[in-house]
């Protein structure tokens, strides 16, 4: 292993001439001008300024709300992002689905129930109310085992969360879906 170089002594004696041409050519600042010279408002102060501020970010999230209803893929969040979503979405929109009319039934079976509260009515109900959560089961069975096979043939594997996503899709009613449904009934996506 090489030895370092011994360290020599010296120091060196900088002339007047270049000490004063080191310095800053200025005093230092106060605490209290360095303060003034940071403050400044977050936002503007003015009521013109807040209002400009309001209207663009109005305009922003119209625009983001339309482009999520419109299906534009920049706009849906992470959960509807992907071909694998959307092509879940379409068949989802294209077909008639149990869930569908499920919570308007459910509302009228729960009327009926407390209309008839203590009557064979209401015991009839309720067994029609599990017969029809029944009927929704089986529907969201059937409809994830023809979309697997058809994801798999179509995209080689499937996202995760996609029995999720077609659950709550298929429970929805069509006019609250969000993204909007973008194809018509029996208006299928090629597989």
């Amino acid at each position: 292993m090489a030895k370092a170089a011994p360290k020599t002594n010296t120091t060196v004696n900088p002339a007047e001439d270049e000490l004063l041409e080191q310095g800053k050519g200025r005093p230092t600042p106060s605490r209290r001008e360095r303060e003034a010279a940071n403050r400044r408002p977050l936002v503007g102060n003015s009521p013109a300024d807040k209002k400009a501020a309001r209207a663009r970010l109005n305009t922003e999230r119209e625009k983001a709300r339309v482009g999520m209803a419109n299906g534009e893929e920049r706009y849906l969040p992470a959960k509807d992002r992907g071909e694998q979503r959307r092509f879940v979405r379409d068949w989802i929109d294209a077909r008639w689905n149990v869930g569908e009319v499920m919570m308007p039934v459910l509302v009228i079976f729960l009327i009926l129930g407390f209309a008839a509260a203590q009557t064979v009515l209401a015991s009839y109900a309720l067994l029609l109310v599990w017969a029809f959560v029944a009927l929704f089961v089986i529907d969201c069975v059937v409809l994830w085992l023809s979309l697997r096979k058809k994801l798999t043939t179509k995209f080689g594997s499937m996202q995760r969360g996609t029995f999720l996503y077609i659950l709550t899709r298929a429970w929805q009613l069509r006019f609250l879906r969000l993204p909007k449904p973008q194809v018509r009934r029996g208006q299928y996506p090629a597989v």
